[in-house]
């Protein structure tokens, strides 16, 4: 398993100082929210590039349907050269929630959905060098320029990977995981989305591997909270995991505010004490 860190918020030099104590305390990747309005996910992520050299970069996570998707390949290619092969990209429909503000953008469930799917094809084919795409919500040509396929190409082979969220026990919101590399689950029941367990997990691990979708590199992802004094605590929440069959373990802070004196010290303090370790 390896582990990576969210970052809740701060400000870009705090963040970028954030990434730069996350790689050398032994974290494996760092992550940063893409909100709305604030400091930019794309930007930031860059700056740490130059400040890093191993740990994995990316956004946890890119409302794919709520930016334009030709945009965010460039973003992700982008960041993918300037930091030798580093990029992850985790999308999903965007979450309808108050605290987020709202911003015009769309809010249809199904519409969502499906502009969810063509971005997902949409992005992997410009970083294919396919530059010209027909659907039902987005038509781009970009032909005329085809040396854009020559200078945007991702480090990464076959591409840069991109990690979808699923719900389950949803078919068509799992068959969307088959056309990515990574997994990031949530969890349904008659009254909506629930807790996810890691008997939830191997159900998911299990589909997945009977459709075909379980390849080597694939990650499942997930996330929670650990103590950063006391290790045997830590192992012991990670371990559950890890046995289900995650392959990456996110440290979290999503409790409000997520920008506070006393919560950039916890996040210091948290990124510090390391990666949990299962027991």
């Amino acid at each position: 398993m390896r582990y990576g860190f969210v970052l809740p918020g701060g400000t870009a030099a705090e963040q970028l100082e954030h990434a730069v104590l996350a790689e050398r305390a032994g974290w494996d990747g760092v992550f940063v929210w893409e909100a709305a309005y604030g400091v930019d996910a794309w930007t930031l992520l860059a700056a740490m590039a130059q400040r890093t050299r191993r740990v994995r970069l990316g956004t946890m996570l890119t409302p794919l349907p709520w930016r334009r998707p030709w945009k965010v390949a460039s973003q992700a290619v982008t960041l993918d050269q300037v930091s030798g092969g580093r990029a992850i990209l985790a999308v999903g429909s965007g979450a309808v929630d108050t605290e987020l503000g709202k911003t015009g953008e769309e809010t249809d469930r199904r519409t969502r959905a499906e502009m969810l799917d063509e971005g997902i094809d949409l992005v992997t084919g410009l970083w294919e060098g396919r530059l010209r795409f027909t659907g039902r919500h987005y038509q781009v040509d970009l032909e005329a320029r085809n040396d854009l396929g020559t200078v945007a190409t991702p480090v990464q082979r076959p591409r840069i990977p991109i990690w979808v969220v699923g719900a389950w026990p949803r078919p068509k919101s799992m068959r969307r995981v088959l056309r990515c590399v990574g997994l990031l689950p949530t969890c349904m029941d008659e009254r909506g989305f629930r807790a996810c367990t890691p008997d939830d997990i191997r159900a998911m691990r299990a589909w997945l591997e009977e459709q075909g979708g379980v390849r080597p590199g694939f990650d499942i992802v997930t996330e929670g909270e650990t103590p950063a004094d006391d290790r045997a605590e830590a192992g012991g929440i990670v371990t559950p995991w890890a046995e289900a069959g995650c392959t990456w373990w996110l440290e979290t802070r999503w409790k409000m505010p997520h920008y506070s004196a006393e919560r950039m010290r916890e996040v210091r303090e948290r990124l510090e004490a390391g990666p949990p370790q299962p027991a």
